[in-house]
Formats: structure tokens, C-alpha cells, sequence
């Protein structure tokens, strides 16, 4: 990792935390030793050029920010060979800093900035179903339908909320929720399902809206998607059989949720739906969602989580024995299970 951090911070995330905690988090990498340059944002667009002249002039990006910029950043830094991402959690859900086991801390989080280890990491990327060139890459969950609306919701709410606009979202989504009929293709040409449905999720990572759970096994080296449906329930089963159990991953358990395993998925709908990714609006269906295999190369803790988000070990660990290095299994996963 270069000892040059470019500190990219969105300081209206979280409702302003992130430019609150900026300068204790600048002074915090400092002292570990690190040159910093900070700089903040404007608007997504604009992440992403900064993000994209300091990887390309060898800088290690840093974003102080929620889930949405962390995706913006890794959308252009995929462009730049070698370039290195990491992510302090400046947001009111992140779910990336959760699932990579980086303290929820800032401050504390610069810890892994300053000794943590690149690894390459998987982006999922949303690009239209007849679309030949490249679409806009994400970093957790994208998810369109029922999603849609508590996304929307969520993004109009106050801030004061803080993690709990997830839920709130979910909750006033429901008031107005009639279900859809979706059509998803798993590697097109591939196999067809139909659903009367509340969503469709196309899973890079395990968690999004403020730590639920929505896809336990997704796994962020594995070049597949984790797609998940939740087929359409009345709202009282919703409410007591889903949305409780979604914090903990116990809802994949339930009849109505379905899991399939790809390295695309089509989606359509029999309505108009905007998709969501990383908390932001990312396409209009039909859209197709692809595994980016290896897309980015990520910091993460030198000692991760016991639920780790990667399929393979840890470069420490098979770097310290060769041994386990020889016999790590192969990342590769069933691509459809249901």
C-alpha cells in the first residue's frame, strides 16, 4: 500500500458525520505515519474523478462516506491497474465496513488503513439488458421492486433517522406495496423463472440497508451473485416472518424467499421499477446485473471477521504457511441453487 492516502470524504453523509469527523480522522492517519491529502465531494460524479486522479497518480483512496460513494469510487478506480480502495465508515448504514469487519469506528478504523491488507474484491455491475458496453459497477446489494420504493423513502427522510432509515423506509413501503411480476434470467441465455414478488436482489456482498443481512452467504471473491427473490406474502407475514429475521440472515430460510447463484442475471417486470445499488438509484429495468470478478482491490482488516466475507483465506495466513496456501479451496461456488 502507498504511504500516500488520498482522504476523500462526502461530508453531507450521514447526515453530516462524515464532515464532522474529518479532521480527527485526517490527524488520526497522520499518526500513523501516513501522508494524507484530503479532499471532498460535490456529488457522486464528482468522487469519481477525484477518486480516479489520485489512483492513477498512485495514491491510495480513502473514502470517508456512506456505501454509495464507495461504490462510485470503485467504479472508476476499476480502470486503473493496482489502484487500492479503502473505506471509513462515514454513512448511516455501512454495511461494506460491517461485512469486512472494519471497526465501526472512524477514528479507530484508520487502524486498517494504516496496516491493513489489499485484497481483490468482486463488484457487482448494473448495465441495460441489450447494452453491449460497460454499466456502473456497485459494491454491496442491488435490488429493484419493493426495494425500490423503500430506497426512495429512505433517501427522502430526515436525517435524525440515522441507521433506522432502513427500516423506516421498509415500513412506509409497505402502506402502498402491491406486488409485481418479475422475470429473471440466470447467464443468459439461460434458465427462466417468473415470480409474483416484493424484490429481486442481485448480491455482491452480504448486507445492505443498515445491517440487514439479505444475503448470509454471498461471498465477496467468488465471481457469482447470490440473487434472491422474496416471493409475494401478504403484508402480515412480511412484517412477522421477514422483516425481523432479515438482521440476521434467518429469513432465507422461509419458503417465500428463493436463492439462486450466477455470474448475471436479467431482470424484468411487468411495471416500471428504478434499481437501487449501494442506497442509490442505478438503472431502470430491464437491466441485467453481472459479477465483476476480482474488480477492485479492497483494504481490509489484517485480522477479519470469524463470518468472513471472502471464500478464499487470508494472504497472511497461507503467506505464513505454504502448506495451507497448496491445499485453500477453490472459491468457485454451484452457480444455481434454489
Amino acid at each position: 500500500m502507498s504511504a500516500s492516502i488520498c482522504l476523500i470524504v462526502n461530508p453531507a453523509a450521514g447526515g453530516g458525520k462524515a464532515g464532522r469527523l474529518a479532521p480527527e480522522v485526517e490527524r488520526r492517519l497522520r499518526q500513523h505515519g501516513l501522508a494524507v491529502r484530503r479532499v471532498d465531494t460535490r456529488d457522486l460524479d464528482h468522487a469519481r474523478r477525484l477518486g480516479l486522479e489520485a489512483a492513477g497518480a498512485g495514491e491510495t483512496v480513502v473514502a470517508l462516506s456512506g456505501d454509495g460513494m464507495v461504490g462510485a469510487l470503485a467504479d472508476a478506480m476499476r480502470a486503473v491497474p493496482g489502484a487500492v480502495l479503502g473505506v471509513l465508515p462515514g454513512g448511516r448504514g455501512n454495511d461494506l465496513v460491517r461485512v469486512l469487519g472494519i471497526d465501526e469506528d472512524a477514528v479507530a478504523a484508520c487502524a486498517t488503513i494504516a496496516d491493513g491488507v489489499p485484497r481483490a474484491m468482486d463488484l457487482g455491475e448494473v448495465a441495460a439488458e441489450s447494452a453491449s458496453a460497460a454499466g456502473r459497477a456497485f459494491v454491496g446489494i442491488a435490488s429493484v421492486g419493493f426495494d425500490s420504493d423503500a430506497n426512495r423513502i429512505a433517501n427522502e427522510a430526515p436525517a435524525w433517522l440515522g441507521g433506522l432509515v432502513y427500516a423506516y423506509g421498509a415500513l412506509r413501503a409497505l402502506l402502498s406495496w402491491r406486488p409485481a411480476r418479475f422475470e429473471i434470467e440466470l447467464d443468459p441465455p439461460g434458465e427462466r423463472h417468473v415470480f409474483s414478488a416484493y424484490s429481486i436482489g442481485a448480491a455482491n456482498s452480504k448486507a445492505y440497508g443498515g445491517g440487514m443481512r439479505a444475503a448470509p452467504d454471498a461471498m465477496l471473491d467468488d465471481g457469482l451473485l447470490e440473487v434472491m427473490v422474496l416471493e409475494n406474502i401478504s403484508k402480515l407475514r412480511f412484517l412477522t416472518r421477514i422483516l425481523p429475521k432479515v438482521f440476521s440472515g434467518a429469513h432465507v430460510h422461509e419458503p417465500c424467499v428463493r436463492v439462486f447463484r450466477a455470474r448475471e442475471v436479467s431482470i424484468r417486470a411487468d411495471r416500471p421499477f428504478t434499481m437501487y445499488a449501494d442506497g442509490d438509484p442505478i438503472g431502470e429495468l430491464p437491466l441485467r446485473v453481472s459479477a465483476l470478478r476480482g474488480a477492485v482491490m479492497m483494504l481490509t482488516p489484517a485480522d477479519g471477521p470469524t463470518d468472513s466475507a471472502f471464500a478464499a483465506p487470508s494472504p497472511l495466513s497461507t503467506a505464513a504457511d505454504p502448506a495451507a496456501a497448496a491445499q485453500a479451496p477453490p472459491t468457485g461456488r454451484s452457480q444455481t441453487a434454489g
